[in-house]
């Protein structure tokens, strides 16, 4: 019989405090498990597996970033709207990184077209459009733009900054300074040799 009170959701946010206190790669459903006292077949009513409990914790992280992102966009344009968009994943990234690693597991493709992924790509490209990209190259954009954001989230949560001066603050916003100006100056398509 399923315990009172346990959910799927309620699992999830309970998976989701405990990878912000001990790393997302330490979620199991046996540590779920112990932190609610129960036995794990207990759990297997409201979650299938490890993968799914990961899954959803996963799909929680993306809706809150998503969350926060269209809060901080709203009514910004510009490199205000890339800075905001920016801080939202560098702060949540500080804030819970547990969360922050969910948000990077690789999902299957039905588990991606049902989370917020979709979401946060279509906030990136609005931002892109104020800057005038045309597609294809707002791939290309969004693509470095996601690999500087993490490049820089995970260095600095690893301690990568922790050790040198500048702050890392003041790095962080040199940084968003040359990625607007990169995005305000997107080199030319090259020809095509057909």
């Amino acid at each position: 019989m399923a315990r009172v009170g346990l959910t799927g959701e309620r699992l999830a946010r309970a998976g989701a405090e405990l990878a912000d206190e001990v790393g997302f790669d330490q979620v199991t459903v046996s540590a779920l498990a112990r932190r609610f006292d129960v036995k794990v077949a207990s759990l297997y009513s409201h979650v299938k597996s490890s993968r799914d409990l990961r899954v959803r914790i996963a799909l929680l992280a993306l809706d809150e970033l998503a969350d926060r992102a269209a809060e901080a966009l709203a009514g910004r344009s510009g490199k205000d709207a890339l800075a905001a968009f920016a801080n939202v994943y560098r702060d949540y990234a500080r804030e819970h990184p547990g969360r922050y690693a969910a948000a990077r597991l690789r999902l299957e493709p039905a588990e991606a077209a049902a989370s917020a992924g979709p979401r946060h790509a279509r906030m990136m490209r609005a931002i892109l459009r104020g800057y005038r990209l045309p597609e294809p190259e707002q791939t290309h954009a969004v693509r470095m733009l996601g690999s500087v954001f993490h490049g820089y989230v995970s260095l600095e949560l690893a301690g990568g900054f922790s050790h040198s001066a500048p702050d890392p603050g003041e790095s962080w916003s040199r940084i968003l300074d040359a990625l607007d100006a990169t995005l305000r100056n997107w080199p030319a398509t090259p020809p095509t040799d057909d």
